[in-house]
């Protein structure tokens, strides 16, 4: 039977390793470790959060692959929700639209639907949804 350990679990575990590599006695290792959990660095949806915002803003990845990833790390699904919620919805969808314009205009191949499936392929991979990419593509193949 595997145990499952959610992030903060073991997020908590390698600091205590990394404590006890520095021959730390077990009396401050505790200190340390209280210290940390009570000002927030050891904190799954502070993580979480910031994991989303960063994958978003820097990678440009999508929704469902924030989700994936988040559910991959074993960040509970109402904390994966709280999450998604710093990605402006305004924001997401506009971002969106100039990447895909911008990688349309990159692709090398002509009209049709070889260049048609690598446009939803590479937006697939990045986690937009289905709806968004299908739109756009109308959108562009006119």
């Amino acid at each position: 039977m595997e145990y499952y350990c959610s992030y903060q679990e073991r997020c908590y575990k390698e600091v205590e390793e990394k404590i006890f590599s520095y021959r730390v006695s077990s009396i401050e290792k505790e200190k340390i470790l209280i210290h940390l959990i009570e000002n927030n660095y050891i904190n799954e949806e502070r993580f979480a959060k910031s994991f989303t915002r960063g994958k978003h803003n820097y990678k440009s990845w999508g929704k469902l692959r924030i989700k994936n990833e988040l559910k991959f790390r074993n960040i509970s699904s109402k904390i994966i929700e709280l999450a998604l919620q710093e990605i402006d919805e305004e924001k997401y969808v506009s971002h969106f639209n100039s990447l895909a314009e911008k990688h349309w205009l990159n692709l090398k191949e002509r009209k049709g639907p070889k260049k048609n499936k690598k446009f939803v392929d590479y937006f697939l991979r990045r986690g937009y949804e289905s709806y968004l990419i299908y739109d756009k593509l109308q959108e562009l193949d006119l």
